[in-house]
């Protein structure tokens, strides 16, 4: 079956009220963890730091450079995921709508590629003549400025 992560993103708000009603989710999202263990699909799952503790790498003209903090200031926050191994994208579209951050948030449902997936994209070309000579349309090459 192919598997699917949920990508599970929220306002990214400093209110107190707020923060207690997230908290005050806990048991539901335990809840629908343990469902999902229970019925096989769940393959990984875990929440995330805040934005505030993220370190961005850039790689430029072979020099490295950091920067603390996420790659782009949003109105929202990735905050967690889970990887979902489902019959197909229904499945694991309804498991999405059942993700208490959909509420006040969004989740954005997307196939896992595999790395067989990957190798045998770059081999057929996007245009599914064989011709690999072009990339992936989902992997841009690395170009030098």
């Amino acid at each position: 079956m192919p598997e699917y992560m949920l990508l599970l993103y929220a306002p990214d708000v400093d209110d107190d009220e707020e923060q207690r009603d997230r908290w005050a989710e806990m048991p539901l999202w335990q809840e629908i963890t343990e469902s999902l263990r229970r019925s096989g699909v769940l393959v990984a799952n875990s929440p995330l730091h805040p934005p505030s503790s993220a370190t961005t790498v850039r790689v430029r003209h072979g020099e490295m450079a950091l920067t603390d903090g996420p790659f782009a200031t949003t109105k929202e926050m990735l905050a967690g995921f889970y990887i979902l191994d489902c019959v197909d994208l229904d499945e694991a579209l309804q498991h999405a709508a059942r993700m208490p951050i959909a509420r006040h948030g969004s989740v954005e449902a997307r196939p896992l590629m595999s790395t067989s997936g990957v190798a045998s994209a770059l081999a057929d070309g996007p245009d599914g003549t064989g011709s690999g000579s072009r990339p992936h349309p989902h992997i841009q090459p690395t170009r030098r400025s």
